[in-house]
């Protein structure tokens, strides 16, 4: 288990970034203070190299000065080569640094002295090849098999591992960069790449206009073709994987409209998505102007095209209007899963984003009975903590119910005038929790006192497990489906069940509406009729796979194997791995397994596994 860090630093005080509100509130897992000086722009200018799986180059930042002082910024494993300040790019000088020892959460504090006049730092500097950041694939784990693979998650303090900054979601930058490329690869970026030239250049430029927190800058090198598939929306990925893409996330375009329609304009100029190869730890990572997803929803039917809504929804909440502290997480996901599912029903009509709904809220109930009171909160404290530990499904889950309850008190109209403003009125700022309290209690409260009285706000935010009053989110197709897998499990035949026109959704609610315990012909009775064990779909794989190990169902050992060491999206792993460990059997070969799997994961997917089933 990585240790728990003290934290000992002060912290960023929130507010003093780009578009922040005055707020009186610190972020505990930042060294930096932009409250003596605060960084405006980043001038990124790097050099990738496969060979040493290093970055290597300089960050040039242009800050604004607050007070007297040295500026702190953030690093983690950065190699610090050298640092200079001058009141502009052709004054530069070397000036005094500190890189202080590192805290096993927090990284490094980087501490430089100011010259008086000093507008800009120059840090020249190169990564570490075990970058939290940064997972560098050799060909074999890509697509293709040809070329290598770079890309970045920087969510939520991970920018520090590859960039010097003050790496806070309450300091918000534009920033410029050139990636100077050693392969004939294609880069890509969290902003505009500089002219309509998509070739395959030795060194890319970018540049992003909007002020955005540190954890959405992104990087990704590859091998890579884009295809567009509206006015101001495409594809990118892998040759082999750009057509299915395509095909898969066609609805995009229309997607952009729904939102704009709900929520107020696109702020962003393009929506495009990268697909990455599947070693890539999430769904999908909501990089303005550029979502970063995983393969595993190319499901070859759409039926999981609910990430992009998701994703796209961040490009309100959480980029346009931002989280202040990793305390505040739930601003992002709560009305972004809210934002996602308004989405859906425009789309794809009621009946499934109801059905996702009560999905979630299965969802929701099965990981509050996993957490402790203290992580049940919306308000999550996460002192001496990695962020990281607050990123379970209850800010997503627990926060849109919340907000969906504030819309059936007020009504749908109120509620969505609401919304439009409030994302109008925070606009490019970083907001915390007390923020949009006082907004939600000014602009929408005050309207109507008696939809407000029913709304118990301190028992939603900062009380564990549901102790507001709500409406439970009821599917009367999932309900027909649980009545057919109890019928199964009391002695009925696969063969029997009708599953004709089911949607992954319904697959899901079958799978998870079983009893834990199945015996050897049950199980093999779903495997004949459904074919389960060699399913493409991932999300059917992975709850099938859950209940073979559960029930010692051996014929799908191989595939188990195949999965847990050709996917790497934690959300997949981590379920397959707990169910693993617990028996000694199970265990031993967890750790065989991860033992070949773990170069493959992404040191997030590393980190979250290990705590599990221990370092090989």
């Amino acid at each position: 288990m990585r240790p728990m860090c003290v934290c000992r630093v002060i912290g960023v005080v929130v507010g003093l970034g780009m578009g922040t509100n005055p707020v009186n509130a610190r972020d505990i897992h930042s060294y930096s203070n932009p409250d003596v000086a605060v960084v405006r722009h980043l001038d990124l200018n790097l050099s990738v190299d496969f060979a040493t799986k290093t970055l290597h180059g300089s960050a040039t930042l242009t800050i604004e000065r607050k007070a007297a002082g040295s500026l702190v910024l953030d690093t983690r494993d950065l190699t610090i080569e050298a640092v200079e300040a001058g009141a502009n790019p052709k004054t530069l000088a070397a000036t005094k640094y500190t890189l202080k020892p590192a805290d096993p959460i927090l990284g490094s504090a980087l501490e430089i002295t100011l010259p008086d006049d000093a507008k800009i730092v120059r840090v020249t500097y190169k990564t570490s090849p075990s970058a939290s950041a940064l997972q560098w694939l050799d060909p074999q784990r890509t697509a293709g098999g040809k070329h290598p693979f770079l890309f970045t998650q920087s969510e939520a303090i991970h920018a520090r591992s590859w960039i010097p900054l003050q790496d806070s979601p309450g300091v918000r930058i534009t920033y410029d960069a050139s990636i100077e490329i050693s392969e004939n690869l294609i880069a890509v970026m969290s902003a505009e790449r500089s002219g309509t030239n998509i070739d395959r250049i030795r060194t890319a430029l970018f540049t992003m206009k909007e002020p955005i927190p540190s954890y959405l800058i992104a990087l990704a090198v590859g091998d890579l073709k884009f295809k567009p598939i509206g006015k101001r929306t495409g594809v990118w990925a892998e040759p082999s994987v750009v057509e299915k893409a395509a095909w898969e996330f066609a609805d995009t375009e229309k997607m952009v409209e729904a939102a704009e329609r709900l929520f107020g304009p696109y702020r962003w100029g393009r929506y495009d998505i990268l697909v990455l190869p599947p070693s890539f730890p999430f769904g999908g990572m909501e990089n303005p102007k550029l979502t970063f997803a995983t393969p595993t929803v190319i499901a070859g039917d759409r039926s999981l095209v609910a990430l992009i809504a998701h994703e796209l929804a961040h490009s309100w909440s959480g980029n346009l209007v931002t989280n202040a502290t990793w305390r505040d997480f739930w601003l992002n996901e709560g009305f972004t899963t809210y934002g996602e599912r308004r989405i859906v029903e425009e789309i794809y009509g009621a009946e499934v984003a109801t059905v996702e709904k009560r999905l979630g809220f299965l969802d929701l109930k099965e990981e509050l009975a996993s957490h402790k009171p203290i992580d049940q909160v919306l308000h999550v404290d996460l002192a001496g903590r990695d962020p990281d530990d607050g990123m379970t499904r209850i800010p997503y889950e627990k926060g849109a119910l919340f907000l969906a309850t504030v819309e059936q008190a007020f009504g749908r109209p109120a509620f969505d005038t609401y919304l439009k403003g409030y994302f109008s009125r925070n606009a490019f700022k970083s907001i915390t929790t007390a923020d949009f309290v006082a907004d939600l209690k000014a602009s929408l409260f005050a309207t109507n006192p008696e939809a407000a009285a029913k709304i118990d706000l301190d028992a939603w935010i900062e009380q564990p497990d549901l102790k507001g009053t709500f409406t439970e989110p009821e599917s009367a197709k999932l309900a027909a489906i649980g009545r057919s897998a109890e019928q199964f499990a009391g002695g009925g035949n696969a063969k029997d069940v009708k599953t004709a026109d089911w949607t992954t959704h319904e697959w899901l609610q079958f799978l998870r509406a079983m009893p834990e315990g199945l015996t050897p012909a049950q199980m093999a009775d779903l495997d004949t009729a459904f074919g389960l064990t060699q399913r493409g779909n991932a999300e059917i794989a992975a709850q099938w796979l859950v209940m073979t190990v559960r029930n010692g169902y051996a014929p799908a050992d191989v595939r188990l194997e195949a999965f847990l060491t050709t996917i790497g999206r934690r959300k997949f792993l981590m379920p397959l791995y707990k169910e693993l460990v617990k028996t000694d059997a199970g265990k031993a070969r967890a750790r065989a397994i991860y033992a070949k799997a773990r170069p493959f994961y992404h040191p997030i997917a590393v980190d979250s596994v290990d705590k599990v089933v221990g370092k090989p």
